[in-house]
């Protein structure tokens, strides 16, 4: 008697996942160049169709385009209405919505702490910097800005927290990060018996540029901040601008992702302080960061996209500008901050002239 043939049995398979925003965004691998939600692909999605399938076209305001039921029928509906699940699509088209990204972390510190001794001069501070950003850092003198500044180049060592900067750790990986960035710190020695030409030179084949790429960008500099007649005399020699300028000069000759600048514009003249603004604001345009500590609000409030406010050595406002100000000016916000203006009482014997 012949055998009965029985089919064999054939494994289970799950069906294909379908499209979503998640999975979409998780192949993603450029946030940068994410695409688009487009009407297609939401219909495409809620009718299990592949991306391409004809889409009919939107209707006429104040028109129902669904299917007019007559009485004793019933309409069968193919879908419902439109869910709001928003997919990611290949195609750009004038219907797009974009999707907003928001750039990469440069600069995050995390728990911050600095004491010297009894006294805290940084307490449990937390600060984010985004690729791009022109961020401003302002507080009454002795809120610990420079202090920050020091811990987050690594110029010094913080009593607690972490800083990593472009995903970098400070403290354990100190020549890497070092790599990327570009410092101008607080009462910065130089190597003032060296000429400006020199100085710039040191600085450069420090950061590993050969002999003419230095030469070149040394040029390029002197002439950006005005020091080509200055360039061969002794660093000790220049004023206290001068010597300002030829110290930034030194932070952007090997072209760093970030510049750390505390108080850059201290001592600097209005044309020089104009031209050195201009430089920096083209160097973010190509996507560079700026990182600077100033007194001078209005130039804060022109220059810079970003601020945080820091008093006793915490951060008490963060944000863009129009975040952290409000409807008051980044003057009065800083001043109410800060503790609010003080009125001057028991003064009387100055009005007493001694003669």
């Amino acid at each position: 008697m012949p055998k009965k043939l029985t089919a064999p049995k054939l494994p289970d398979v799950a069906p294909p996942a379908r499209a979503t925003e998640q999975t979409l965004a998780e192949n993603a691998t450029d946030e940068t160049t994410r695409p688009y939600v487009t009407r297609d692909a939401l219909v495409a999605i809620e009718t299990e169709q592949p991306l391409g399938t004809p889409v009919a076209p939107l209707p006429e305001p104040g028109i129902d385009p669904r299917p007019q039921e007559t009485p004793g029928t019933t309409t069968p509906r193919a879908i419902s209405e439109p869910a709001a699940t928003a997919v990611i699509s290949p195609a750009a088209t004038s219907e797009n919505v974009p999707v907003v990204v928001e750039a990469p972390t440069v600069i995050e510190a995390r728990g911050l702490v600095k004491r010297f001794g009894h006294n805290v001069a940084v307490s449990d501070l937390d600060l984010t910097v985004r690729a791009g950003s022109f961020y401003g850092i302002v507080g009454p003198n002795g809120a610990g800005k420079t202090t920050t500044l020091s811990m987050i180049t690594g110029l010094l060592r913080p009593s607690a927290g972490n800083v990593t900067v472009h995903g970098i750790d400070v403290w354990a990986r100190p020549n890497e990060a070092k790599r990327v960035m570009g410092v101008l710190p607080d009462r910065l020695r130089l190597f003032d018996r060296l000429t400006g030409a020199q100085l710039l030179y040191y600085a450069g084949t420090l950061r590993g540029l050969d002999n003419d790429t230095v030469r070149s960008r040394s040029a390029d500099l002197a002439v950006a901040f005005g020091l080509e007649d200055a360039l061969n005399r002794l660093v000790a020699d220049y004023s206290a601008g001068m010597t300002k300028k030829i110290a930034l000069a030194c932070a952007m000759i090997h072209s760093p992702r970030v510049l750390v600048l505390d108080e850059p514009f201290e001592s600097v003249d209005p044309v020089s302080a104009v031209n050195v603004t201009e430089i920096l604001q083209k160097y973010v345009a190509a996507g560079g960061t700026v990182v600077l500590s100033s007194h001078g609000m209005d130039l804060i409030q022109r220059v810079c996209d970003h601020v945080a406010i820091i008093v006793q050595g915490r951060v008490l406002a963060a944000g863009t500008i129009d975040e952290v100000r409000g409807s008051k000016s980044l003057e009065d916000r800083f001043v109410e901050l800060a503790g609010g203006r003080k009125v001057a009482e028991g003064m009387e014997w100055l009005h007493n002239f001694s003669d």
